[in-house]
């Protein structure tokens, strides 16, 4: 390719991202998305390993996780014209899997119904002034809880999956036989992944992943099997997720449609401020922000984020939405949406690597589900324990989540408590209208499900 050529290329991209106005480049927008994708490659091996235990296919899961990333990445990049990674969330796909699925009993076919319907709410959301309303009328107390109780179950699945936690009759929890290869595996990397995270290595919980995977290979699982089996092959043709695709069901919504409320509401507040704290994460690293602290392209963003929930289900997967390890690009000089276009273009790549991807071992995704959990718990900084009024529905919704492994059990006595204690101080006029709505969705929620047991 002649110099000529490259410099016109150049000045077309340029004409696109304007990545000059921004003081970037082509070469150090290519840098930055390369650095955003390896700090979340991670979510092709974790999001398949935690959603096959719905019944769907593993390797479905990894196109479908693929996908959904190149989607929302590729739009982000040319509609946002920001330096924003997009793939499936880290806690809605927990809570699809092993609350709506594993614990109400919902076929995952209905359980991604619920998704898609999501996305359609948070793009009117996205379209309109609610998106505003939203963000004002709900507590920091719940939000914070909320998140913070998700993180906590994410710790606790990843551990269980792993075997470094298992049912005990006297004590009904219990750390798993250190006599047993897979648990001394699971703990080697609980202490090697925060340590490789906390070093900053780029890729930390890939890299996790990958040395604890081929580490898996020599280490005895019982039965004359092996922790990693041997994958089919190393690269092939990327597989259609027949599996999967379209296998929505809107009718199990529409029957069912008062059950699926309070799970509805959790999709819908998780991916509106999961996406209002990344944007602002990751603009502020970059310094995109406009004079008055505004988001730029702030209604491209949230609809990216509400499309690519209504796409991603469509091929098998959770609620999609913005990255917070996007700042890692941003800090290597992402200024643009040519960062997130090289995350989609590595995603596509990852494609072709997906009987790898299939073969990963819960020993292996658990550490990196311990470091997201932890990441979702840094919510708690914020509020002062001091207060009851702020620890008390926050520690009743983090403990009550884990210990009946149920988020909207949860949700609800954070709820409660934070109505009560403000009615209780006089300050019944703060609780907002969504905060009541959800206390009687609760309530609902509750009648029927005790009726239907």
């Amino acid at each position: 390719m002649s110099g000529e050529t490259q410099v016109t290329q150049r000045r077309g991209l340029d004409a696109i991202f304007g990545f000059r106005a921004r003081g970037s480049s082509v070469r150090q927008e290519i840098v930055a998305g390369a650095t955003t994708f390896a700090a979340m490659a991670y979510i092709i091996a974790v999001n398949p390993a935690i959603m096959s235990a719905t019944g769907m296919d593993r390797g479905d899961l990894v196109i479908a996780t693929a996908i959904a990333a190149i989607f929302g990445s590729a739009l982000m990049g040319l509609w946002a014209n920001l330096p924003l990674a997009v793939a499936p969330a880290m806690g809605s796909n927990v809570v699809l899997t092993f609350v709506v699925v594993k614990q109400m009993g919902v076929p995952w076919q209905g359980a991604l119904a619920m998704v898609a319907f999501t996305g359609l709410v948070f793009l009117v959301l996205s379209l309109s002034r609610l998106r505003g309303y939203v963000a004002r009328e709900v507590p920091e107390v719940l939000k914070v809880g909320i998140q913070a109780g998700v993180g906590t179950l994410i710790v606790f699945i990843g551990l269980r999956g792993a075997g470094f936690i298992v049912a005990n009759p006297s004590t009904y929890v219990a750390m798993g036989s250190l006599a047993k290869p897979p648990v001394l595996l699971t703990l080697f990397g609980l202490l090697l992944t925060p340590v490789l995270v906390v070093r900053r290595v780029p890729g930390a919980l890939i890299l996790s992943i990958a040395a604890l995977t081929v580490i898996g290979f020599f280490v005895p699982a019982g039965q004359g099997k092996m922790v990693t089996h041997l994958p089919s092959a190393v690269i092939a043709w990327p597989r259609w997720p027949s599996g999967t695709f379209g296998q929505l069901d809107f009718r199990w919504l529409a029957t069912h449609f008062l059950i699926a409320l309070p799970i509805l509401f959790y999709f819908v507040c998780a991916e509106f401020f999961s996406t209002l704290g990344t944007v602002l994460g990751v603009t502020g690293a970059a310094n995109l922000r406009e004079q008055d602290g505004a988001i730029p392209n702030a209604t491209a963003v949230f609809s990216t984020d509400a499309l690519s929930s209504m796409v991603g289900p469509v091929f098998g997967t959770s609620v999609v939405t913005a990255y917070i390890e996007s700042v890692t690009g941003a800090q290597a000089g992402g200024r643009t949406g040519l960062t997130a276009l090289t995350v989609a273009a590595l995603f596509v790549l990852s494609l072709f690597f997906w009987p790898i991807f299939v073969i990963v071992p819960g020993q292996a995704t658990a550490p990196a589900l311990v470091l997201v959990g932890v990441l979702m718990m840094q919510g708690l900084a914020r509020i002062d324990f001091a207060d009851l009024a702020n620890a008390v529905p926050i520690v009743l919704t983090l403990l009550v989540t884990v210990l009946t492994n149920n988020l909207i059990n949860g949700m609800a006595l954070g709820t409660f408590a934070y109505i009560l204690i403000a009615l209780a101080q006089g300050r019944g006029r703060e609780v907002s209208a969504v905060v009541w709505g959800l206390g009687v969705v609760f309530i609902a929620f509750w009648a029927v499900t005790t009726t239907l047991m």
